[in-house]
């Protein structure tokens, strides 16, 4: 559940803050202002499950991060996105009010901006920035979808490891609160798995761990033990989003 963030974060700061609100010009911002409201979230809550109607879209800021995962039977899951201050989540790609098809839990907790999906659906109907904005917004978050699929086939536990400690680097600084149980949730492995993999990350010097903090200490040696996936996926934002929100054009 979330609450009204403190006094700390505010509406300038999302604004700022937040890579897809940071494109939008003063004209498209009052659009959706006036009924944007701070929120705090908290990690671990659930901020979407399957089959619910989406009727807010949060937009996370500073170190929020969110995940993206699909539940299957045997009490297992597997996170198939996240999201951090680069994005959104919640009725960013639908035509107006639409059914929730994966769950999504927050990961690390924060300040996000909460827009009510009538405000946004409105928004897009009377700017064709802001229309465009998601349209693009939405390939991206397809893009990533698209190659964690190709990742998870294809490349070893620790390359996604790596991958996934990077993005998480990007959206939520060096010290990850994040045990290694969660994390072999978030990558559809046994918790060995992952112990055996932390601990080669951490013997080579990458990473530091203690008492469910994942510390990145080596990020140069990080991107040389990744795939190309993450590297793909930053780039295809640059060329459909970018500073502007035009992307590459």
């Amino acid at each position: 559940m979330d609450v009204l963030a403190d006094d700390h974060a505010t509406v300038d700061d999302a604004f700022l803050g937040n890579r897809l609100l940071s494109t939008f010009t003063g004209e498209s911002r009052a659009l959706i202002e006036t009924a944007a409201t701070m929120v705090e979230l908290d990690a671990g809550a659930l901020v979407l499950r399957r089959g619910e109607q989406v009727t807010d879209s949060l937009f996370p800021i500073g170190e929020t991060m969110v995940s993206l995962g699909v539940a299957l039977s045997g009490n297992r899951s597997i996170e198939v996105a996240s999201i951090g201050r680069e994005g959104a989540v919640g009725g960013i790609v639908s035509c107006g009010q639409a059914p929730a098809f994966s769950r999504a839990e927050v990961l690390v907790g924060g300040a996000a901006l909460k827009v009510p999906m009538d405000a946004l659906e409105g928004a897009k109907r009377r700017s064709g920035f802001v229309a465009n904005i998601f349209c693009r917004y939405s390939d991206y978050l397809l893009s990533q979808v698209m190659q964690s699929v190709a990742c998870n086939a294809f490349h070893s536990i620790t390359q996604r490891a790596a991958r996934w400690l990077l993005h998480a680097q990007d959206r939520a600084g060096s010290r990850l609160e994040l045990t290694q149980e969660a994390m072999a949730g978030l990558l559809g492995v046994q918790r060995t798995t992952v112990n055996a993999v932390i601990r080669e990350l951490q013997d080579d010097g990458l990473i530091t761990t203690r008492r469910g903090i994942i510390h990145v200490i080596d990020r140069a040696g990080l991107e040389a033990r990744a795939c190309e996936c993450y590297d793909a996926i930053e780039r295809h934002f640059a060329d459909v989003i970018g500073d502007t929100g035009h992307g590459g054009i």
